[in-house]
């Protein structure tokens, strides 16, 4: 018998999205296998941070439709898809810079007593009790990414690949069963990335799933399987990494030559 097939985490069906004349995600229909890490590639302008986008619900699609783990998350606000386990990074980091690196990731969590005046007033215990336990759990996970030296340093301080590891921090706090990386070794040294991806990939052995926009093609190839291929805002290609560098299509139109694995 064969290997069953994992269950897909997120899926869109035919997902569109239009500025003007220019048609930035045309028809898109992906289905991400859950327990996976799927690298989306392609060119500048070819959709890839604007399917994010739909995905995360910063924007709203022209059509079609995301669903994640069969429920239609179409409609949702990016806080309500964060709650439902949907996490997602930038390309550019966007930390509060004044406030400490520990502080950055404390506020991560949704719905937080502190946050309501009714919780201030009637709940003060709750809300230290609350404060306190995600206090540690902040720890935790910057302990974990290899930040806790940093916990109270300004988060303007740190370096581009120190926020990357940020990034990451603030949406594990959310316990995301997907998150969608854009970006992550852009600008990052070599060093800082391998802990990102040592990161990236004892989480996904944990059973996280990750989606990833990646134009360090060496990173795609080494650490994604699936690699889905975007341009002029359509999938051009879905394989494995062995199969995308063997395809004389996506070769010549997006990588030029083949890579080494």
């Amino acid at each position: 018998m064969g290997q069953a097939v994992a269950e897909p985490i997120l899926t869109t069906h035919a997902l569109s999205k239009s500025f003007g004349a220019l048609k930035a995600v045309d028809g898109v229909s992906l289905s991400i296998r859950k327990g996976s890490i799927t690298g989306l590639i392609g060119p500048n302008g070819a959709g890839k941070s604007t399917l994010f986008n739909l995905v995360t619900g910063e924007i709203v699609p022209g059509e079609g439709r995301v669903e994640l783990l069969g429920e239609d998350i179409t409609t949702l606000s990016p806080d309500r898809r964060f709650a439902k386990g949907l996490g997602r990074t930038f390309q550019i980091p966007r930390p509060f810079k004044r406030m400490s690196v520990l502080e950055n990731v404390m506020l991560a969590p949704l719905d937080q007593s502190g946050e309501s005046l009714w919780g201030s007033v009637l709940g003060r215990r709750n809300m230290w009790r609350q404060e306190a336990a995600i206090r540690e759990r902040a720890l935790e996970i910057l302990d974990f990414v290899t930040l806790g030296p940093l916990a109270d340093h300004p988060a303007g301080k740190i370096s581009g690949g120190q926020m990357k590891l940020l990034e990451l921090a603030r949406v594990l706090m959310g316990n995301p069963e997907l998150i969608l990386l854009d970006e992550p070794a852009a600008g990052v040294n070599p060093a800082l990335t391998e802990t990102l991806i040592e990161k990236i990939e004892e989480l996904n052995r944990g059973g996280t799933t990750f989606l990833i926009i990646e134009h360090d093609m060496d990173f795609v190839m080494r650490h994604c399987d699936p690699v889905i291929a975007l341009a002029e805002g359509r999938v051009v290609f879905e394989g494995s990494a062995v199969e995308a560098q063997a395809n004389t299509v996506l070769l010549d139109a997006y990588l030029g030559a083949p890579l080494d694995a």
